[in-house]
């Protein structure tokens, strides 16, 4: 008996079936893998709260400097909190941060769902940012010795009286990229007068969320994108980007 081969009206209907079913299923598939890249950088983010309180266990109960300027002779770092940045004459290159205490697994700094520039250019990775506003201070050293009138001193971990609900690090982006630092909506206790809090903001990228690690350990996505700040900075918010609350309860230490 011959066999009977598809008309070509079958094939045709076979492919569309094909096509529908494929329709229907990528956005599943690229939700899948959003929310694949959400929980790698839930996980960066724990990673980055342990470090922290390595670094807190062993520097008298203080947390990590957000940055500091260091001279010596010819030689000129910055100090950040997640890399630091050598200039030795012509050559530039990039060491593990004051979190890290020397040593660091440098991609755990790299949110997997961030594409966007970092605003130091050596950074290899980025994406987060770190609570300048209640957490980390900063201060400079020339030729070994600290300059006081610069110093602002990082905050102590006792000081955080509800640490589940106090940011430390996040999903950091504004219109330029990733910036580094923090801030909370209105000035804080390290910050009080820093202008450009919009450069401070969080990234919702994680299917409309933001990651976020706090003092006690946890991270976790939330939801809610607050734009209140100073009126004159409003504007300067980019789509997408915002503050975790209206004031400044989701940064500070109460």
């Amino acid at each position: 008996m011959q066999k009977k081969g598809f008309t070509l009206a079958e094939l045709l209907v076979v492919m569309l079936l094909i096509a529908l079913v494929m329709g229907l299923l990528m956005p599943a598939l690229a939700r899948a893998r959003q929310q694949g890249r959400s929980v790698l950088c839930l996980s960066n983010l724990r990673q980055m709260t342990m470090a922290s309180m390595m670094y807190v266990n062993v520097n008298n109960g203080y947390f990590p400097m957000v940055l500091i300027t260091e001279v010596s002779g010819p030689l000129f770092k910055l100090k950040a909190w997640d890399f630091t940045t050598v200039h030795e004459g012509s050559k530039r290159y990039v060491e593990p941060g004051l979190l890290w205490q020397g040593e660091m697994m440098e991609r755990i700094q790299q949110c997997p769902s961030f594409r966007g520039p970092a605003n130091w250019a050596n950074d290899p990775y980025t994406g987060y940012n770190y609570n300048a506003s209640y957490l980390g201070g900063s201060g400079a050293v020339v030729n070994g010795i600290v300059v006081a009138s610069t110093v602002v001193m990082s905050s102590e971990v006792s000081e955080v009286k509800k640490p589940d609900e106090c940011a430390i690090f996040g999903d950091g982006q504004w219109s330029d990229g990733a910036n580094k630092f923090m801030r909370s909506p209105f000035p804080g206790k390290l910050d009080a007068h820093f202008s450009g809090r919009y450069a401070g903001t969080q990234g919702y990228r994680h299917i409309g969320r933001t990651n976020v690690a706090f003092c006690d350990g946890s991270a976790r996505s939330v939801r809610d994108c607050f734009k209140e700040t100073h009126t004159a900075e409003k504007a300067d918010i980019a789509e997408g980007t915002g503050f975790l609350s209206s004031d400044n309860s989701a940064y500070d230490l109460k």
